[in-house]
């Protein structure tokens, strides 16, 4: 616990430093909390779901515990124009679950009653504020298991989940969130507080336009998800875990596609100094015995042992023969398998230790991956302790961190809005997965569709109460 406790600080406080560097718009319109909109939610909720204490001043938070009030909530703060700020396990890297102000903080913690899982379709109906892991654990009494995973899975909630359509470690084996998202009830920023339900428990229904996706990865700009209907996956129970050197990442992740494919479940890179990292802040050493410029774990899950065995060990000595990997290493049991996931987990807390990190969270066309870092170390220079990258191979998602002694203006001038402009140039994506939250809001208009996203909003949030000075 003491640990957990210990990175969730470390990471809780680089946020806030990040957050903090970011400029704040100026404050709209809205209006300011009194007296009054406290004792009409000490009456909806009850004293104990309304917290003022120990916050900043006219800040609230509060605890709904069904999807009435959470209505009733949106339904008052409409009618007397106040800001409102969604918010889930609170695990965003980007301050999106941040109140700017004094936006009133909608929590959706106690938001867990509800859940209905059926085997025999597979597909769950569930409250929002139901923590991932939770969920998952659920799950596997029934053989299934939920499509995607985090490093944050003991703290996040799944409407949060939804709210940023979070990536993760498993979307190369089972996709996007919108793959396995049938259907959404949200709570609409209107005089009523609308409840709706978008989409359905069917997992092949074309009867409607499929509205609920609009509302997967719009960090709550226009609506608050309060329940999901997910058509979870069946759970593999086998997994097998490598690592392997190389210099030729392409080509090993062709050849992993090609030999492995029905059962590759995950292909991730970490470079050298990813490695030097781990040992110099972690004192965790790699299982190779070389030093390689990237280091890549690859992670299959089946239900055939020995077939799932018998292909990773094939696929191991071929990249070997081909003299594309000069080593490599498959994990023999759960323990050394929990290693290398630990190595590659463990990243980024390494690299937050008594340092500031600037972390980018960046999807490239595989031909400018390797660029990019080469490109920074080049402009940045002298000014960072180290430049780390690593991510999600397989989903061309780089994580690119660079590591300085403290925040310096000098290096955020040298990257921003420099890399930003370097990436969507070449067709990527400057929030891989991480969302917009405050600290990428500058990126929005460089978006060729951002004026089409403002009118979306209009409809849907026409006061612009939900999450202000964000995306929009």
């Amino acid at each position: 616990m003491q640990v957990s406790l210990l990175k969730s600080c470390t990471v809780l406080c680089q946020i806030a430093r990040r957050i903090a560097a970011v400029q704040r718009p100026p404050r709209a319109q809205y209006a300011y909390l009194e007296d009054s909109d406290l004792r009409k939610f000490d009456t909806l909720l009850g004293s104990k779901n309304v917290q003022i204490h120990d916050l900043d001043p006219f800040n609230c938070v509060l605890f709904p515990s069904n999807y009435d009030q959470v209505s009733q909530i949106v339904s008052h703060c409409y009618s007397r124009n106040l800001a409102v700020v969604p918010q889930s396990g609170n695990t965003g890297l980007v301050g999106g679950s941040v109140p700017v102000y004094d936006e009133v903080i909608v929590s959706l913690k106690k938001l867990n009653k509800r859940f209905i899982f059926n085997p025999d379709s597979g597909v769950l109906d569930c409250d929002a504020g139901f923590v991932l892991e939770e969920v998952d654990t659920r799950l596997s009494a029934c053989g299934y298991m939920m499509p995607w995973d985090l490093g944050s899975r003991g703290s996040c909630l799944i409407g949060g989940n939804i709210s940023t359509c979070v990536g993760g470690i498993r979307h190369l084996r089972f996709g996007s969130l919108h793959d396995h998202i049938l259907g959404l009830d949200v709570v609409l920023a209107d005089k009523n507080g609308s409840v709706v339900n978008f989409g359905s428990v069917l997992q092949k229904d074309n009867s409607s336009l499929h509205t609920h996706h609009i509302f997967i990865g719009a960090e709550g700009q226009l609506g608050i998800i309060v329940g999901a209907k997910i058509h979870a996956a069946p759970r593999p129970t086998v997994t097998q875990v490598m690592m392997l050197d190389s210099e030729s990442c392409l080509k090993i992740l062709r050849l992993a596609r090609g030999h492995l494919c029905e059962i590759l479940s995950a292909v991730e890179l970490m470079d050298l100094e990813c490695m030097r990292c781990l040992w110099e802040k972690k004192q965790m050493k790699s299982v190779l015995t070389t030093n390689p410029a990237f280091t890549i774990l690859i992670e299959t899950m089946g239900t055939n042992e020995a077939h799932d065995k018998e292909k990773a060990e094939q696929f191991l000595a071929k990249v070997v023969d081909q003299g594309i990997c000069s080593d490599g290493v498959q994990a023999e049991n759960s323990q050394e398998a929990a290693y290398m996931w630990k190595l590659r987990k463990t990243i980024p807390i390494a690299t937050m230790q008594d340092s500031y990190v600037y972390k980018c969270d960046i999807s490239l066309p595989m031909e400018h991956f390797f660029v990019l870092s080469d490109v920074i170390r080049q402009r940045i220079k002298d000014l960072a302790q180290r430049i780390c990258i690593f991510g999600h191979f397989a989903e061309s998602d780089l994580h690119l961190n660079v590591v300085c002694d403290t925040y310096s203006p000098e290096v955020t001038a040298s990257l921003y809005p420099f890399i930003w402009n370097w990436v969507k140039e070449r067709g990527g994506s400057n929030s891989s997965e991480h969302g917009v939250g405050q600290e990428l809001r500058s990126c929005l208009e460089l978006d060729k569709n951002y004026e089409i996203a403002k009118q979306i909003k209009k409809v849907f949030d026409p006061r612009g109460i939900l999450s202000p000075y964000k995306m929009f």
